[in-house]
């Protein structure tokens, strides 16, 4: 079994002492096991189906299922340094070096188990969401509010600022979820500001990077680009998206490193903020209407029992990742 000893200075994670996400730095850790590298593919298409939902982030998955502290780390470790890294050894032994200090082979499960989601779920979503919206948002709301629960609970020895953190993060996510939409007309530098944005939110627990885009007004731009293959937008997006993400992961680490209670409490607030966002009766002209007020009505057996369902699910995926995240096998 993999060690998860951590140094003392290290914060403790969502999980108890016993189960803790290991967050020690990449070239620290021991190698995965097989059943582990697989639990993280299977974490990533968690990850990956909820990104595909506008209002649902993958960093909320991330953050449930104990790999959040993981991913951030090893994102913040590329950059600059990689070639002092390659360096010490060169050659051969210098990538090899460069693989583990950024945890390669776990971001790589969880890149393919992201990208799994999207090609087998996507359709299916999206038909759920063109067609039976008031049953899907149910689900996920549910799930979101299961979501908030649990990590409320992770926040230990609550005071005032943590309070105050957790009740910015939640006026912060309802701001972003009811802003009106601007009516953009996209330049390169302006689709390169709305990469670094949009990444920035996807790596937010509650905050979805494709809102964003929507709420920026460059979402069927770069919809629209993707579909035409559409290099020079793609790739001006994608350079925003990777700078933004670079220099965004490195402030929640040190946040993370140094703040790690306030900081949960600051994401668990923007994650009950999106409750707004996946809010189950709305409607195109009126936005989110109370349940008896549903053209079609409140339909509450199967509302309430998509939210029951929702709110299981999140619990046994929470459940089954901190087991995997302390090397349980």
């Amino acid at each position: 079994m993999p060690s998860s000893s951590k140094p003392n200075s290290t914060p403790s994670t969502p999980a108890s002492s016993a189960n803790s996400v290991k967050s020690l730095s990449p070239q620290l850790r021991s190698p995965d096991s097989g059943r582990q590298l697989l639990a993280t593919y299977f974490k990533g298409m968690a990850m990956g189906a909820a990104d595909i939902v506008p209002g649902v982030s993958g960093g909320t998955i991330a953050l449930i299922v104990g790999i959040y502290q993981r991913l951030i780390n090893a994102i913040s470790s590329i950059g600059p340094e990689l070639w002092n890294v390659w360096r010490q050894r060169g050659g051969i032994k210098g990538i090899i070096d460069i693989w583990h200090h950024v945890d390669a082979t776990f971001l790589l499960c969880l890149v393919a188990g992201i990208a799994t989601s999207f090609v087998t779920l996507a359709g299916g979503i999206k038909y759920l969401l063109d067609n039976q919206p008031l049953f899907i948002w149910s689900f996920f709301f549910g799930l979101v509010v299961a979501t908030v629960f649990i990590l409320l609970t992770e926040v230990k020895r609550w005071n005032a600022a943590r309070v105050g953190m957790f009740i910015i993060g939640m006026i912060a996510a309802v701001l972003i979820s009811t802003a009106p939409i601007l009516p953009a007309t996209p330049s390169l530098p302006y689709l390169f500001f709305c990469g670094a944005i949009a990444i920035c939110a996807m790596i937010l627990p509650g905050i979805s990077g494709s809102f964003i885009l929507v709420l920026l007004g460059a979402y069927d731009t770069v919809l629209e680009a993707v579909h035409n293959f559409n290099l020079t937008i793609v790739a001006t997006v994608f350079a925003g998206m990777l700078t933004g993400l670079l220099l965004f992961t490195r402030v929640l680490k040190w946040l993370l490193a140094r703040y790690y209670q306030g900081t949960l409490a600051l994401l668990t607030g923007f994650i009950a903020g999106s409750l707004v966002k996946v809010w189950p009766w709305k409607t195109a002209l009126l936005g989110n209407v109370m349940p008896w007020h549903y053209p079609s009505g409140a339909h509450w057996p199967a509302t309430i029992g998509l939210m029951i369902l929702g709110a299981v699910l999140v619990s046994l995926i929470s459940w089954w990742g901190m087991r995997h995240s302390a090397g349980v096998e």
